[in-house]
């Protein structure tokens, strides 16, 4: 089980995919965590998830952790195949759970919602880094086997 979590090798293409998808979902995790980036911290977050999208408590605490300590753990490659595959199953409910039928992101207010292309792109990336390990430059790459 140990090979299986932390097995990698040296490549770089693993570092760009951990690096870019911490960098570009750790803004998402600290607003609903924290309140950084203009969201509305743990308690608001979970109000929403609860109250308007009917999510159980504990599935909305998950996503939070998820999206506020995977990034820091895809940032210095640890446990980085188990970390994707949350972050995979993170962005897959919010496309369940929110897809309206558009696809591209709503970059000039003219549709009702956000499409799912983030999201897809997310859950490429996550894909890879499952397949892949953390690569170079990972607390991963050191955990012996």
């Amino acid at each position: 089980m140990k090979k299986l979590l932390f097995s990698t090798n040296q490549s770089l293409a693993p570092l760009l995919l951990r690096f870019f998808l911490a960098f570009v979902l750790f803004p998402h995790g600290a607003q609903k965590l924290l309140g950084w980036f203009g969201g509305f911290g743990f308690s608001g977050t979970m109000t929403y998830f609860t109250e308007t999208v009917k999510l159980p408590w504990l599935i909305g605490l998950l996503v939070i952790l998820i999206e506020f300590f995977g990034p820091i753990a895809l940032l210095l490659g640890f446990a980085v195949r188990l970390w994707s595959i949350a972050i995979a199953i993170v962005m897959t409910g919010v496309i369940l759970t929110h897809f309206t039928g558009y696809f591209f992101m709503n970059w000039f207010g003219n549709q009702k919602t956000e499409g799912m292309e983030f999201f897809l792109l997310a859950i490429g990336m996550a894909a890879a880094l499952i397949y892949s390990g953390a690569g170079r430059l990972s607390i991963d790459a050191g955990i012996k086997q």
